[in-house]
Order: structure tokens, then C-alpha cells, then sequence
């Protein structure tokens, strides 16, 4: 199953980093979900993990650090820890991972789950916060389908930096790429794609009449 997500999901869709392939290729998603939604871990959907949350679909996580292109040099930000999959694929790529989650159950998951790992830190957080003591962040992924990306995690971003995340934009799920540049950052909505919804992230509901 993880080898046929590989060929018909990421290389059909412009997954074309050599690196981020085979980490996904290497790591056990199946290890991350229940034992109940095993046999769904490599759907191209999101996969349920208890708490409300689901999983990315593999195509979102893929794409997503496809263009983040993240090397040894980067230290990187993880909003959304969840129990650890994402994490895991980063630890394989960059140098340094640190990673928030605001779900304290889900949190100790991800940090039994990446027990072996010396290059990722995960912390009890709320999301839009991101963590500052870290920072600045080279690359920040936000795992997960959010309705705004906040000032909060713009400002942990170090110069020349680039931001990731499946965005709702004019009422469609889209996937983003942020970079800053002038101490702003510019977006590019690359592909309309599902992320699962992260917490943490809503926009005020207007008053209307």
C-alpha cells in the first residue's frame, strides 16, 4: 500500500523531490493511526486519529514539502504534531524539527512515536501561537487545513523564509506557499487540495443583521 501511494498518488501529482519521496516512502504511516484505520493509513484522504483530528492525506503532506524543499541546513516548525507522521517524514529532511501540538493526548503520542529521533522536539502548544523560544524558523509546515495563517507564525519566520499550509481561500481549500521578503510575505495558491482541519485557526465570525 505504501509503494502504490507513492506511484499512483505522489509522482502522478508533481511530487518530484527525490528526498521527500523517499522518506515517505520509508516511513510506516500505518504506525501513526489506530489500529482500526490501519488498512485506510495510505488513502488518498484523511485518516482518522481519535481527538477529532484526522491525518493529512498523504498527496497534501507530499505536495506541501515537495515545495518547501527543506535541506539539513533548515530548521523547521511543525504546527500540528498530531502523533508524529509528519514529524517523522521532516526528521529524515531537515536538521533541526520543532514540533507543536495543542492536544496534550495527541502530543505524548507523537513523543513515544519519535522516541528514537534526536533532531525533533514536540511541545504542548496552542497552534497559532507556534513556538517562539526557537525561533526564527527557516521553514514552518502547518499540517493541516486552516482558515488564516496568523501574524503569530509570520513573525517566527526567519528572512528569506517559506511557509506551507492548505488554506481555505475564497471558500475553497487550497494548498500555499508563503515566502518572506521585506519582512512580508507573499502567498501562491500552487494546487486546490483537502487538508483535514487543524484547530486553532478560525477567523472571528462578522456580526450581521
Amino acid at each position: 500500500m505504501r509503494k502504490a501511494m507513492v506511484v499512483s498518488q505522489l509522482r502522478t501529482s508533481e511530487v518530484s523531490d527525490p528526498r521527500v519521496i523517499a522518506a515517505m516512502s520509508h516511513i510506516a504511516r500505518e504506525d501513526f493511526v489506530p489500529a482500526a484505520q490501519r488498512s485506510f493509513a495510505y488513502a488518498d484522504r484523511g485518516v482518522q486519529i481519535g481527538e477529532g483530528r484526522a491525518l493529512n492525506p498523504p498527496l497534501t503532506t507530499g505536495r506541501l514539502l515537495n515545495v518547501s524543499h527543506v535541506t539539513k541546513d533548515d530548521n523547521v516548525l511543525l504546527i500540528g504534531a498530531a502523533t508524529g507522521y509528519t514529524a517523522t517524514v521532516l526528521a529524515q529532511l531537515a536538521g533541526s524539527v520543532m514540533a507543536v501540538e495543542q492536544n496534550a493526548k495527541l502530543a505524548a503520542t507523537a513523543v513515544k512515536n519519535l522516541a528514537d529521533f534526536d533532531n525533533v522536539k514536540i511541545e504542548t502548544g496552542n497552534h497559532a501561537d507556534g513556538w517562539g523560544p526557537l525561533a526564527p524558523y527557516s521553514v514552518i509546515v502547518v499540517d493541516g487545513l486552516v482558515e488564516q495563517i496568523p501574524q503569530a507564525l509570520i513573525d517566527q519566520l526567519a528572512p528569506d523564509g517559506t511557509i506551507v499550509a492548505a488554506v481555505m481561500h475564497d471558500g475553497v481549500a487550497r494548498l500555499a506557499l508563503g515566502r518572506t521578503a521585506g519582512g512580508h510575505v507573499g502567498y501562491q495558491y500552487f494546487a486546490d487540495g483537502g487538508g483535514c482541519p487543524l484547530p486553532g485557526f478560525e477567523k472571528a465570525k462578522s456580526f450581521k443583521f
